[in-house]
């Protein structure tokens, strides 16, 4: 299925239902089976995912990890509505209509190395996409910093990558990312051993604390998760005067920006504009989204 250019190209595909992991807190990693949306997905895109075939509206997820030789695609969600918990129920083997991948990915900066990434809940996935992604151009140091109420879907442990300026005991770390060579610690509030207590924001603020000018001036901000989290981001960025990226999650019926249903209000140099999650964004400067000062 071909779009304008700014669009990219978005397939339309039977995606075949590879792995299906259950984890804590309702939260589940499926892979699928979409070389078409795996040849070209960027971090920061996302799939609008038929759920079950007994439900007509489709659902956008985040994009978590890709294999572009392989031709799978791995989605991470919770299980809140009727649709992901339909989707739940998929089992190795069950085919679902994918739409993918879609949206405007992060565009690191080259010049900022020093990459920071802040994923709150399932604003996690994108993160994970991006580290991967630098992770395979070693002019970047990303450092990972992920945050959640409910259990983390995968098992925490003590990582071996130390990290200058994060608070003494502060050790825990997604598998993944350390096996990757990619620092990365965790924040919640719940009490985790090895986790930040407190807020994502405090313990970057913790980090950046640590930094003098020049070390300041290589650090670029990512971030996805809930909406609040977002502006805390962008208003710590701004704090730091750090160029800030972050990526929008809203309620999507087309998802191609036909239906202009996930409209959000952006500052342009033209004034207010009303710009479309779904092909605008996801990813959308953050000092365009929110008014932080900056």
């Amino acid at each position: 299925m071909k779009h304008p250019a700014h669009r990219h190209t978005i397939e339309l595909e039977t995606a075949t239902v590879l792995s299906h992991q259950a984890c804590d807190g309702e939260q589940y990693i499926v892979r699928l089976q979409a070389p078409g949306c795996a040849a070209t997905a960027r971090a920061g895109q996302f799939v609008h995912l038929s759920c079950d075939p007994q439900l007509a509206m489709r659902r956008p997820l985040s994009i978590m990890r890709v294999d572009a030789n392989a031709g799978w695609v791995e989605l991470l969600y919770k299980a809140l509505g009727q649709g992901t918990r339909l989707l739940a129920q998929r089992r190795v083997g069950d085919t679902l209509s994918l739409l993918g991948p879609i949206g405007r990915p992060f565009a690191p900066d080259p010049l900022r190395p020093r990459a920071l990434l802040l994923g709150g809940g399932v604003g996690m996935p994108p993160m994970i996409f991006l580290a991967e992604s630098l992770r395979a151009n070693r002019d970047y140091a990303p450092l990972v910093l992920l945050g959640s109420e409910v259990p983390f879907p995968f098992t925490r442990q003590p990582s071996r990558i130390m990290v200058a300026g994060i608070p003494e005991g502060v050790i825990g770390c997604m598998p993944l990312l350390e096996d990757w060579g990619v620092a990365s610690r965790l924040a919640s509030g719940q009490g985790y051993p090895g986790c930040f207590e407190g807020y994502i924001t405090d313990l970057a603020r913790s980090w950046l604390e640590t930094l003098d000018e020049a070390g300041r001036r290589q650090v670029s901000v990512y971030g996805c998760g809930p909406h609040a989290m977002l502006e805390a981001v962008s208003r710590l960025a701004a704090e730091y005067d750090l160029p800030c990226q972050i990526s929008l999650e809203e309620y999507m019926a087309c998802a191609v920006g036909g239906c202009a249903g996930c409209v959000v209000q952006v500052q342009t140099t033209e004034g207010p504009a009303m710009k479309r999650v779904c092909v605008d964004g996801p990813v959308f400067d953050a000092y365009s989204v929110f008014n932080t000062g900056a």
